[in-house]
């Protein structure tokens, strides 16, 4: 979506490029979604500039209807797939990768689903929990060489980023030459961990453990995630979190995601 353009409106150019990559990754139903262009635009709109959705201006639709599809399609994992799609025109770069967190801190309005459920499995299901940042989400992402997302992990507030770790390194399809991250990241077991998948760990030790190998000038590379997140973030449903649950809220993050990735 083209800056500068207030109602959030896709121009011909942008849907040019939106509408192949959103008609390959959604489902197929008896009959297409009425008027796709504006209800897109309309989901756009309402995670870039974090408002309610009855906000969403009335040129771009009734907004239940993109309320509907943005919740129906996220539980489907068709913006996974829309980034997925993305990342494998684009061209995923896999010299150097990059491990991150951060915590989203969520708005009220995140908290009451329903309560039906474990302490774990409200874990799963909500990603929600406190910290010293406060009530919010840990959020963490591996990315590219080119600081580019490749993949997102949740976690409730409180929780450390560095048990998401292994996981996303078994995502990538590709072994990296160097996995860069920061202190969070720090264990003798992670580094080991980089080195048995055929990486090198560039992590810097913490204060209290003893020397590591760490290149400073690999590590200084690390700007390019933090970079990222910092793009990320412009999408103010993304820099809070607004949605009850972890699967709205993981998919918002792919579309803003997917937008970065098209973004020249």
């Amino acid at each position: 979506m083209e800056e500068g353009d207030r109602t959030g409106t896709f121009t011909d150019e942008t849907w040019a490029i939106w509408e192949p990559l959103i008609e390959e990754v959604r489902p197929r139903g008896k009959t297409p979604p009425h008027d796709l262009r504006r209800t897109i635009a309309a989901i756009f709109w309402r995670h870039e500039n974090g408002a309610k959705w009855r906000s969403i201006p009335a040129e771009l639709g009734p907004w239940w209807r993109a309320a509907q599809l943005f919740i129906r399609w996220a539980k489907l994992g068709v913006w996974e797939r829309l980034l997925a799609l993305v990342q494998e025109q684009q061209g995923v770069a896999f010299g150097m990768t990059f491990l991150d967190g951060t915590n989203i801190r969520a708005h009220h309005k995140a908290a009451g689903a329903q309560k039906r459920a474990s302490f774990e499995e409200r874990d799963h299901r909500e990603a929600l929990g406190r910290s010293r940042g406060g009530y919010g989400t840990k959020v963490c992402v591996i990315a590219d060489g080119h600081g580019k997302a490749f993949g997102f992990a949740l976690a409730p507030g409180q929780a450390h980023e560095l048990p998401l770790a292994p996981a996303m390194l078994d995502s990538l399809p590709a072994t990296p030459l160097w996995v860069v991250a920061d202190k969070g990241y720090a264990s003798n077991a992670m580094r080991e961990r980089i080195w048995d998948m055929g990486a090198r760990p560039a992590i810097p030790a913490k204060r209290r453990d003893g020397p590591v190998a760490c290149p400073k000038w690999a590590y200084r590379c690390r700007h390019l995630v933090e970079n990222l997140w910092a793009r990320l973030k412009e999408w103010r449903a993304v820099a809070t979190r607004y949605e009850k649950t972890a699967t709205s809220f993981l998919a918002v993050i792919h579309i803003a995601a997917a937008a970065d990735w098209i973004k020249p």
